[in-house]
């Protein structure tokens, strides 16, 4: 079974949709320009609402330790989602000042950039691979831009990983098959509107990343 994550949760009713319909993650960020952004108290209420089993992630982009502090005092999180510049030192600070498993989120774009994922392997305890965000974008994830998935085709890498860009519930099936991703992220895919998560799309794409069976050939 693919497992599931829907990020960028923002009330009560997306994180009963998004647990509803099998989620194994339910991600939260805190990242102030983001339209998913979250406050410490909404995170909390939010978080409390997750039922046992399902993993409570935080996103957070080049946060300092002060935020990353809050943050854990603040929201029972099981994964800390490092969606910034965050170099292998600055993950490994982070894993061992934290006491909380770490995902790194890497940007994807070319072969050099899927090389450049062995650099996390002794820090990170989870890749998120990702669409690389744009020069001029204000994200560094969730714009809806997928990569090209040639470039992890048959790739098998030293941590637990998930693939995340452009995502949505009419090929996920397609990008789980050609990729052999083991999880998959989405956040605007799912969405009516930015930051509003939609319960029908939430079902729909988790019921298509179940896919079963051996990757089908990539087409030239």
């Amino acid at each position: 079974m693919t497992g599931v994550k829907i990020c960028g949760l923002t009330a009560r009713d997306q994180v009963e949709a998004a647990t509803r319909a099998g989620a194994a993650f339910v991600g939260f960020v805190f990242f102030g320009k983001s339209p998913r952004n979250v406050t410490l108290d909404q995170a909390a209420a939010l978080a409390a609402a997750v039922p046992p089993g399902i993993c409570k992630v935080a996103l957070t982009v080049d946060a300092d330790d002060a935020a990353l502090a809050a943050i854990a005092a603040a929201v029972p999180i099981d994964l800390l989602q490092l969606h910034g510049g965050e170099s292998p030192g600055r993950v490994a600070e982070v894993k061992a000042r934290f006491q909380l498993p770490v995902m790194k989120a890497l940007g994807i774009a070319s072969a050099e950039d899927v090389a450049g994922v062995a650099r996390y392997n002794g820090v990170a305890d989870m890749f998120l691979l990702d669409a690389k965000a744009p020069k001029d974008a204000v994200l560094p994830g969730g714009n809806g831009l997928a990569f090209d998935w040639r470039l992890i085709a048959g790739r098998t890498f030293a941590r637990p990983w998930m693939l995340a860009g452009g995502l949505t519930p009419g090929n996920v099936g397609e990008a789980v098959a050609r990729t052999g991703a083991p999880n998959v992220d989405v956040s605007s895919g799912v969405e009516s509107a930015p930051g509003i998560k939609d319960p029908l799309k939430v079902a729909r794409f988790v019921e298509a990343a179940q896919v079963s069976g051996d990757p089908v050939p990539i087409l030239r």
